[in-house]
């Protein structure tokens, strides 16, 4: 499913507009992204937590030149589902 996809959904499930279902998703979209920013974490009861995580320096080899790099420390986003939606997976 695309955000296009999803938007669809829920201008047709919540009866609005488009324009305004595009609106409410980006939002959603926006605030998860400034609150991981921020080093917080998103709770979703039932859904799922988007958490914000320090992955530390560690070196790699480029394939291409095979020569060795250190890649530095940096924040990356990280999504556990919750048991609902694992079970609605399995």
């Amino acid at each position: 499913m695309k955000k296009i996809d999803l938007i669809a959904v829920v201008s047709n499930k919540a009866h609005l507009t488009k324009k305004a279902s595009k609106e409410a998703v980006e939002t959603f979209i926006n605030e998860v992204e400034k609150a991981l920013s921020k080093g917080e974490k998103v709770v979703l009861s039932g859904f799922g937590t988007f958490k914000s995580v320090l992955v530390k320096d560690k070196a790699v080899i480029n394939p291409k030149t095979k020569l060795k790099q250190i890649v530095k420390s940096h924040r990356a986003a990280r999504f556990t589902p919750g048991r609902s939606l694992r079970k609605s997976v399995k």
